[in-house]
């Protein structure tokens, strides 16, 4: 009597998005035993040094990068460490600052965006990602059985059909695969904005300006610097490479912006007042450095309450398409690659035969630590910004007491060192 062998299926899920979420999910996916396929409507990768941001990375985010990328040593070199978190008073009028709080065992790392991004992708087997392709649609049969997406192929306007047992969605904080279920679903302004730029000072380690800097900021290249001042705050970070990070919260109105993206490019008149603003509030080394930058940009600040749930039969929302955040906390990329890394456990743990399972265990595990991460970095960011809050007196920086200024710490993050996942 003969008998058939029959190999099991090899499961395939579909990643919608190719950031950094989408990519960490395709590392997940394929170390759980799954074929990965990322959809992405960019051409390519990024190249050079696009305008982009820095990033601190958690012990946790960490642990499962060195995991993916096929040399841990990549990662390292291409990190900055961030032992301190340190907060600081700014007096504008006297132009001099003070500590409020600081804290010595921060162990985040520091990394830029597109750094970060290259690491990930050139880490993948060739061909995970398709480029060029804008995602139009996802349809789900009634018995589960799979999922098709279509998308239109830039280079031949050609609409193509992909088939997998799953669909990620890793594409953003406007997410079109979440407004499928939750059709009402509306982010919220946060009561401010970002200016943000990088300064590369390559060549320029001996100039005045860096020289001063490095003297108002001592711990620069190990410390994640916090200026605050009245009803304002202000990040300031070294990243590899001779690169400097900063992000300026200004308290206003929602800034007019046309399409779907929170970035706005600004005109050289918007430059000219900001810079003209950083005089009045800040040290002079901080004004300067953020005139001495290239390209600032504006980022509109949103995020949204915590969504009751995250999947939906075979689709699951990861990063900031499930939890849209204020950049508080530094949780939006550590969020996005633990959400991965979960999810790649939960399906490796339950297999294709259970995919129901998988999604539940998924979202029992993350969806209460996101959800309160989330909440956590609204507050924080209102408190830094002088903002009123339900529960308390609204923060003043300038009169606060050392107990006061200890809720500006990092580490009051819910889960800040241990994250409830068996990852």
């Amino acid at each position: 009597m003969l008998f058939r062998v029959m190999e099991a299926k090899e499961p395939r899920a579909l990643v919608v998005g190719g950031s950094i979420a989408g990519l960490s999910c395709a590392h997940a996916l394929i170390s759980a035993g799954w074929r990965a396929t990322v959809i992405e409507k960019s051409a390519g990768p990024p190249s050079g040094s696009p305008t982009g941001a820095g990033l601190g990375l958690d012990a946790q985010s960490l642990r499962l990068l060195r995991r993916w990328i096929s040399d841990p040593i990549l990662l390292h070199n291409a990190t900055f460490p961030l032992s301190v978190d340190l907060n600081r008073v700014t007096d504008s009028e006297k132009k001099v600052s003070r500590t409020l709080t600081r804290d010595d065992g921060f162990n985040f790392r520091a990394a830029h965006w597109a750094d970060l991004h290259s690491l990930l992708h050139q880490a993948l087997p060739a061909g995970t990602v398709l480029w060029g392709h804008q995602f139009l649609s996802f349809d789900v049969p009634n018995d589960n059985s799979s999922v098709v997406t279509k998308s239109r192929v830039h280079l031949t306007d050609e609409v193509v059909e992909i088939a997998g047992d799953l669909l990620v969605a890793a594409d953003g904080c406007l997410s079109s695969i979440r407004r499928h279920f939750v059709p009402d679903f509306k982010l919220s302004y946060s009561g401010y904005f970002a200016w943000r730029g990088v300064l590369d000072f390559s060549g320029k380690e001996g100039s005045d300006i860096i020289v001063g800097l490095r003297r108002a900021y001592p711990d620069l290249g190990d410390c994640l610097y916090f200026d605050l001042a009245t009803g304002t705050h202000c990040v300031l970070y070294e990243l590899k490479d001779h690169r400097l990070n900063w992000i300026w919260y200004i308290n206003g109105p929602e800034p007019e912006h046309k399409g779907s993206s929170v970035t706005i490019k600004v005109s050289n008149e918007m430059i000219e007042k900001m810079h003209k603003e950083a005089d009045k509030v800040w040290l002079p080394e901080l004004a300067r450095l953020m005139k001495e930058t290239e390209e600032p940009f504006i980022n509109i600040i949103y995020d949204s309450d915590p969504l009751p749930q995250i999947f939906w039969r075979n689709v699951v929302l990861v990063g900031d398409a499930a939890h849209p955040t204020t950049p508080h906390g530094l949780r939006s990329t550590n969020m996005s690659i633990q959400d991965a890394g979960t999810l790649g456990y939960c399906l490796q743990k339950w297999g294709l035969e259970n995919l129901n399972l998988a999604l539940e265990e998924f979202q029992t595990i993350r969806l209460p630590v996101v959800s309160e991460q989330l909440l956590h970095s609204r507050k924080l960011g209102r408190i830094k910004q002088g903002l009123v809050l339900d529960d308390q007196k609204t923060f003043d920086p300038m009169t606060a007491t050392p107990e006061e200024s200890l809720q500006l710490r990092q580490r009051t993050m819910p889960y800040f060192e241990v994250v409830i996942s068996s990852v």
